[in-house]
């Protein structure tokens, strides 16, 4: 916000100061994302900026490293690049693998933590529900307990159930930890939300089912989408459960950069950095377009 012409200088002092505080302090969150993208370029395995980066010359930049990322664990990576090389990627490419069990995990999580988390939103929200906050502190407690711990009550869980080292299990565990976000996004949505509106369509006589689809769901669907963004969001970037709870060949993109780091350091990992920030960006943007609208349906914002 801009300054009042009537301003002093000690606020103007102020205002200037602020803002290179600010400036300073949004620098150093994004520091290590600036260092990682231009190094996943890097033409040599290292992971410092090498001299001919730093001239900036051509020579010095390379997509090696997103190469390596289609390679890795081919059977012929070295073959004429047809559909039958492309074949082999999707099939024997490990880092292509453990992206198609991060998509899959994270979708079937993100519908299961989605429902389960709107449906626990919508009781919440009533105030005729008892043990409202007792309840809602359970259900966020993912969100505040150290992973490490629920990880290990995870492994116990599902080493006495039979679910341990299942791709089943591994959604289990994922949409609890994506369900408290999709409760407080729902939550917040509902905050603003007008109950008239069901009670009008009740007194028209329409059925609790068609309300909530025709009514409800469609005023709230843009939290419901934020959360269900967070809670894929959540699955696709968590590799401490994962580490506990699945088997030797249930990958993921979280738990092959792992272990990358722990066995064979690889700028590839770079690469797979800067392409989860580039989901991580655009699926934030998502969101803020979301929550604008849904101000804008709640009457919160002008426009």
């Amino acid at each position: 916000m801009a300054l009042p012409r009537h301003a002093s200088t000690l606020e103007r002092i102020w205002h200037y100061t602020y803002l290179v505080i600010c400036g300073l302090i949004f620098l150093f969150l994004i520091a290590p994302i600036l260092i990682v993208i231009p190094l996943s370029f890097n033409a040599e395995p290292y992971f410092t900026f090498t001299e001919k980066m730093l001239r900036l010359d051509p020579t010095g930049f390379s997509l090696r490293w997103y190469d390596m990322l289609l390679t890795f664990g081919m059977i012929a990576p070295d073959a004429a690049r047809d559909s039958s090389w492309w074949a082999d990627v999707w099939e024997n490419a490990a880092w292509v693998r453990a992206a198609k069990n991060s998509v899959i995990i994270g979708f079937f999580s993100t519908l299961l933590a989605t429902a389960l988390g709107t449906l626990a939103a919508l009781g919440l929200s009533r105030p005729e529900m008892p043990f409202r906050r007792a309840i809602m502190a359970v259900l966020i407690s993912p969100m505040i307990v150290p992973i490490i711990i629920t990880a290990t009550g995870l492994f116990f869980f599902y080493s006495s159930t039979g679910l341990a080292h299942t791709y089943f299990g591994i959604v289990l565990a994922h949409a609890t930890l994506g369900i408290p976000f999709v409760i407080i996004t729902v939550t917040a949505t509902l905050v603003g939300f007008d109950h008239s509106l069901t009670r009008a369509a009740a007194s028209l006589g329409a059925t609790p089912q068609t309300t909530f689809f025709k009514i409800t769901m469609p005023l709230i669907l843009p939290g419901v989408i934020s959360g269900a963004l967070f809670a894929f969001v959540t699955s696709f970037d968590e590799v401490v459960v994962v580490l506990f709870v699945a088997g030797f060949d249930q990958q993921t993109i979280p738990r092959q950069m792992w272990n990358g780091i722990r066995e064979q350091i690889s700028p590839a990992i770079l690469a797979v950095a800067t392409i989860l920030v580039v989901i991580s960006v655009m699926l934030l943007a998502t969101i803020e377009i979301l929550r604008r609208r849904s101000e804008k349906l709640r009457g919160l914002s002008p426009g």
